[in-house]
């Protein structure tokens, strides 16, 4: 499917639009939040589960919130604190994230690369990659990964909040829980378009992918 053509596809009306305050917030979820008040936030959408995010950090609660039972828009992360710290944006059906005008959620991902390439050069709010190529701003605690819907593959924006931030993009070592790397990953030279690659097993124990 053409780059136009799929944007029309995914571009619904009744899709709401999220302002991303960097490190703060992004739409009415505040980092730091309970999980009570994300779904106190949240009034359109129910929560559908909870689940153990990461198979190293068992204390890493996500949970799923959508429009229906098969229908997550929204994927959030808790601490051991029971504090929201990482947001993931679902691209077929959450949220227009935007930042000072730039969408975010079901872009295609070359185009919104460049984007984020001209927009952010300087050495403190450059572009970096992870192990597995996924692009991201450390400095604004954004990392954007790729999500396969019925049209095609577009952008799913992953953010946390300003003391996850610190290497946010590092897909191996970083905060992001590991259920957010598993699945389709960005087209970068050199790196499988899977994770894990065919073939490959993880040490995840008796751990198993949410999603």
């Amino acid at each position: 499917m053409a780059a136009a053509e799929l944007r029309e596809a995914v571009d619904g009306p009744t899709r709401p639009a999220w302002a991303l305050v960097p490190l703060e917030s992004v739409g009415p979820l505040r980092f730091g939040m309970r999980i009570n008040g994300v779904a106190a936030a949240l009034p359109g959408m129910i929560e559908l589960r909870r689940f153990q995010a990461d198979p190293h950090f068992p204390r890493v609660l996500g949970a799923q919130f959508g429009i229906g039972p098969e229908a997550p828009a929204v994927h959030t992360y808790f601490d051991g604190a029971d504090r929201l710290f990482c947001v993931a944006v679902d691209a077929a059906r959450g949220p227009q994230v935007t930042l000072d005008g730039l969408e975010l959620t079901a872009c295609v991902p070359a185009e919104l690369e460049q984007l984020l390439l001209d927009a952010f050069r300087s050495a403190a709010l450059g572009v970096s990659y992870g192990p597995r190529g996924n692009p991201g701003v450390n400095g604004l605690g954004l990392v954007v990964r790729v999500q396969e819907i019925a049209g095609g593959v577009v952008t799913r924006p992953v953010l946390v909040g300003r003391d996850r931030a610190d290497r946010c993009t590092d897909d191996w070592e970083g905060p992001i829980p590991e259920c957010e790397w598993v699945g389709r990953q960005w087209t970068y030279p050199g790196h499988p378009e899977l994770w894990p690659p065919p073939g490959y097993k993880p040490n995840w124990y008796d751990w198993h992918p949410p999603f």
